[in-house]
């Protein structure tokens, strides 16, 4: 087991790297206005080095940013801030969740948006869940396989469009009904956290702990097959557009088709919804 605390960086815990500074912006399911973007990309080119970076658990970084002693100053926090990327200031290292990037525009069993949204919201009304490891992430997969194989913590797969099999560490949990899913993930998470003690030495992950965290259940004959990544090109609902290296640069950025909000996906592309397509 290591003895140290994860360091994933964050607007008030950035990175110290080479070139500068380095921050993480957390997408709850990728989910990125296009106006966040915007302002994103004006920051990076007034403070850092003029791009963004998508990350593999599709959140996003920026790198080359000045500061004091390992930390930001007060004006490139505030920057940051007004993009409208850091909803929590006390638990923005804890909204590690990873969600089907189609969901809601095609294909899948059910839209997980609203569920990944209701757990987003009960991770920062809860005090004890700001002290989660910066790697703990949850993983929802709506039900078409593209995401049921990505390492989780917590995690869950629709099995219907009313239920889905909970996913805790490496084991399969209870079917639970859609409506109680987030509540049911939040509660994993808190029972991790109680479970892993304090101090260097604590787990990052429900699969390190000595202990099952709840029942082993089997796999129920319902999950679908692992589909792969999301291919690039005109797919249904939309296109997923290419991000070579994951560097999104003001180029790049100003080429992607006009829409109100984009999909930020782990396999180095957004997703543009078509234009037709509203969101809840």
């Amino acid at each position: 087991m290591r003895a140290r605390a994860d360091r994933c960086p964050g607007v008030l815990r950035p990175w110290v790297a080479d070139d500068g500074l380095l921050v993480r912006l957390r997408l709850v399911g990728g989910r990125l206005p296009v106006a966040a973007l915007e302002r994103l990309l004006r920051v990076s080119a007034e403070f850092a080095d003029g791009s963004v970076y998508l990350t593999k658990r599709a959140n996003l970084q920026l790198r080359g940013l000045p500061g004091h002693g390992g930390q930001l100053t007060p004006d490139v926090v505030a920057a940051l801030a007004s993009t409208g990327l850091l909803p929590s200031r006390s638990h923005e290292l804890v909204r590690n969740i990873l969600v089907s990037p189609q969901t809601g525009y095609a294909g899948g069993r059910v839209d997980l948006r609203p569920v990944s949204a209701r757990l987003d919201a009960l991770l920062c009304g809860d005090p004890r869940l700001a002290h989660l490891p910066g790697r703990f992430l949850f993983v929802l997969d709506d039900g078409r396989g593209d995401l049921i194989d990505r390492t989780t913590d917590a995690g869950l797969v629709a099995l219907s469009g009313a239920q889905a099999q909970l996913r805790i560490g490496e084991n399969w949990g209870a079917v639970v009904a859609i409506s109680d899913a987030a509540e049911r993930l939040a509660a994993l998470a808190a029972a991790f956290q109680a479970a892993r003690g304090s101090g260097p030495d604590a787990p990052w992950h429900i699969r390190e702990l000595p202990n099952p965290l709840a029942p082993v259940i089997a796999a129920d004959p319902r999950l679908p097959a692992p589909s792969g990544p999301l291919p690039y090109g005109p797919v249904p609902g939309g296109s997923h557009v290419p991000v070579p290296g994951g560097i999104l640069t003001p180029e790049q950025a100003r080429s992607l088709p006009v829409h109100t909000e984009l999909v930020v996906t782990p396999w180095q592309g957004v997703f543009i919804p078509d234009a037709q397509e509203t969101n809840p």
